[in-house]
């Protein structure tokens, strides 16, 4: 946006675009490997693992390690803190490893939700004090690109004025934060998936939220040639009663996106939001597939939908490794598929891929 006092310097804006680009260039797509110490261990306990700095080391070093053409369908990986200082099993640092595959590296930089008091329960994202700083050193350190998750919900009386303005402010400003400090921010509004809702009732919520967060990064003067959107797609509540198609899905998420984020903006890398890891592929897809005009590419930044069949194989064991790798490997070429609108499902999926991953108002 032209404006009397420019925010970045027409170097910046290069920089800023050409590494947006590259994330979610043809069919790639983000691996997010950004769960926190707690969540990682509430993941390893699912398999018997014990939470400990070097159980949740070996387990990313069996994932950025899996292949050396990782970087055909994993265009960034987003790194929590403890990850970015860690190594390899040979003694690489980790955002070394994936910056020779060609893998743009990211790192998690909100401190979590609070509470917004008067609301049915709704939150803000803290972690705006020191953010510039914190910026500043994870570039030193090798990150291009950050993220920080906002959560809303839909209920009876949410999402709120309150929550959905106040998340988009604070978005806009870790958004600006970031560029001012040669990270691509990724923008992730999530809607969770709790509740009984249907898609005409989520669809007419995401149009809310991604208009009033657009709102904020322009008035904010973020550049939007050099931010990523993650939101949820357009799905029913888990407790709703009527099951909706991939079609369905993606007619409604893409309808949602075309009216509300601008064609600058160079990628939507959707979240999974507890979908089983072939649904997640599926609708993505879908979208892939519409025959609506998409400004934007369409690609995924999956957790757990990436990894659930790689812990499932895995289950700590050093012998289980190259299965746990292969099993990555298939999500992430399949997703990689997805985004181009090529993927051909054989008809048949394992349990793990089919098992929904979904966890009631989820936190990381």
């Amino acid at each position: 946006m032209a404006h009397q006092f420019p925010a970045l310097t027409c170097e910046q804006k290069k920089e800023l675009s050409e590494i947006a680009q590259r994330i979610v260039k043809d069919g790639r797509g983000i691996l997010a490997a950004d769960e926190s110490v707690g969540t990682m261990g509430s993941r390893l306990k699912r398999i018997n693992v014990e939470n400990t700095e070097e159980h949740r080391r070996l387990f990313r070093n069996l994932l950025f390690t899996s292949d050396v053409n990782l970087n055909k369908s994993i265009g960034g990986v987003i790194l929590f803190h403890e990850t970015l200082y860690q190594k390899s099993n040979s003694g690489v640092p980790f955002p070394k490893l994936l910056k020779d595959l060609g893998i743009v590296v990211g790192m998690k930089v909100d401190k979590g939700t609070a509470a917004l008091a008067g609301t049915d329960g709704e939150t803000t994202t803290q972690g705006l004090d020191g953010l510039a700083e914190r910026c500043a050193q994870y570039k030193k350190d090798g990150a291009d690109f950050a993220k920080w998750r906002c959560v809303l919900k839909i209920s009876d009386h949410a999402p709120s004025s309150l929550a959905i303005y106040e998340n988009a402010n604070v978005l806009a400003r870790y958004a600006s934060i970031c560029q001012q400090n040669g990270l691509v921010p990724i923008v992730e509004p999530e809607i969770l998936s709790d509740g009984s809702h249907d898609l005409q009732r989520c669809q007419y919520e995401t149009e809310k939220v991604l208009s009033a967060v657009y709102a904020a990064l322009i008035q904010h003067h973020v550049y939007l040639e050099g931010t990523l959107l993650k939101p949820n797609m357009v799905t029913g509540g888990q407790s709703c009663p009527q099951k909706f198609t991939p079609e369905q899905v993606a007619m409604a998420t893409v309808t949602a996106l075309r009216r509300t984020v601008p064609a600058a903006v160079p990628g939507i890398c959707f979240l999974s939001g507890g979908q089983s890891e072939e649904e997640a592929s599926l609708n993505l897809n879908a979208m892939n597939r519409c025959d609506l005009l998409r400004p934007w590419r369409v690609s995924f930044s999956y957790g757990r939908a990436l990894q659930a069949s790689a812990l499932s194989a895995w289950v700590g064991k050093v012998d289980n490794e190259k299965a746990a790798q292969e099993a990555f490997l298939k999500r992430a070429k399949i997703n990689g598929l997805a985004s181009l609108g090529k993927y051909v499902p054989s008809g048949s999926s394992d349990s793990a891929s089919s098992a929904s991953l979904f966890q009631p108002s989820y936190t990381y």
